[in-house]
């Protein structure tokens, strides 16, 4: 199993520092170089699809294997930027040189610390990457362990349990929100899409590696946790979500710490996590709808809860 260990030594590329402009600075923890590693690269030529361009490839697709291996399949330079800006380990990148690798790809080939480097032919990148025009470096990064202990418990503790979330796109839409509106992690619970599906990684537009997200089997492994934080902040609620729920989000006093439970799109928050409930608030709707997709139900929550704190704050 891949662990998390990350050794920065004090150099930074000036490819990154052009990057670093981009990023946002929403938490004070950054290496102070993405440095020369530490370890020693080994680099794998590949010139057929052979057992090793089989196993990455199946990667990308294969919920199975990526849990296997615990590692996950990364495209795109926004994500990969911000993998690295958080210190997530990088196991493998995977490359051409068959034509020319811009300075931002050298200079993460060069600093990113990678366990290996698969360098093949561009016909072979093409078809492991899912963009109409493949991605010059694609990246398999490391899982981290599903421990509530990645969430941090703050003054204000803001955190999302999602229950049975069906849908990959709607997983990585509400990361992302969940990343814009100061939440500090994202807990999933039951049988679900895949956090590390690809399709997920893709729509949280790079904010994945920002926000803590951590998969439990059900409900009951949230209790304890749950109970420790109600002990140790004092003003803990636990609020549920409903289209049946008479309580307006707006008349709900999110300003104190806050875990929301939102329930699948198809069956709902189930009895378990009501009966966990302190408070249901609802969404108000108008017109024909008769519900909201979870993503955009989830991002209209978190709105209203940091516009509560905004406010409390001014």
């Amino acid at each position: 199993m891949s662990g998390f260990h990350w050794k920065p030594v004090g150099r930074q590329a000036p490819w990154f520092e052009i990057a670093d402009e981009l990023l946002p600075r929403r938490t004070s923890v950054y290496p102070d170089a993405l440095a020369t590693p530490t370890m020693k690269t080994t680099l794998v030529k590949i010139y057929t699809e052979n057992s090793e361009f089989q196993s990455i490839e199946t990667l990308r697709r294969n919920r199975t294997k990526r849990e296997k291996s615990r590692e996950f399949f990364v495209e795109g330079v926004r994500a990969i930027n911000q993998a690295l800006h958080h210190r997530w380990p990088i196991e493998a990148l995977v490359f051409s040189r068959d034509t020319r690798l811009s300075d931002w790809a050298e200079g993460v080939i060069e600093t990113a610390a990678a366990k290996k480097h698969f360098e093949l032919p561009l016909p072979l990148l093409q078809k492991l990457s899912q963009k109409d025009e493949a991605s010059e470096l694609l990246a398999l990064v490391a899982m981290p362990p599903d421990d509530l202990a990645r969430i941090p418990e703050r003054e204000n503790t803001l955190v999302v349990v999602l229950d049975r979330p069906s849908s990959p796109g709607n997983i990585g839409a509400i990361i992302r929100s969940c990343d814009a509106l100061r939440a500090d992690g994202l807990i999933i619970t039951g049988h679900s899409a895949d956090l590390y599906d690809p399709e997920t990684i893709r729509a949280t537009a790079g904010s994945f590696f920002s926000v803590p997200a951590v998969r439990l089997p059900s409900h009951k492994e949230l209790l304890f946790w749950i109970g420790g934080l109600k002990q140790r902040s004092g003003g803990l609620r636990v609020i549920g979500t409903s289209s049946k729920a008479s309580a307006p989000i707006q008349d709900h006093d999110f300003t104190a710490p806050t875990i929301l439970l939102i329930g699948s799109e198809a069956h709902g928050l189930s009895e378990s996590y009501r009966l966990l409930c302190d408070a249901m608030v609802t969404i108000p709707m108008f017109g024909s709808a008769s519900s909201l997709n979870v993503a955009c139900a989830t991002s209209i929550l978190l709105y209203e809860v940091a516009r509560q704190r905004r406010q409390l704050a001014e």
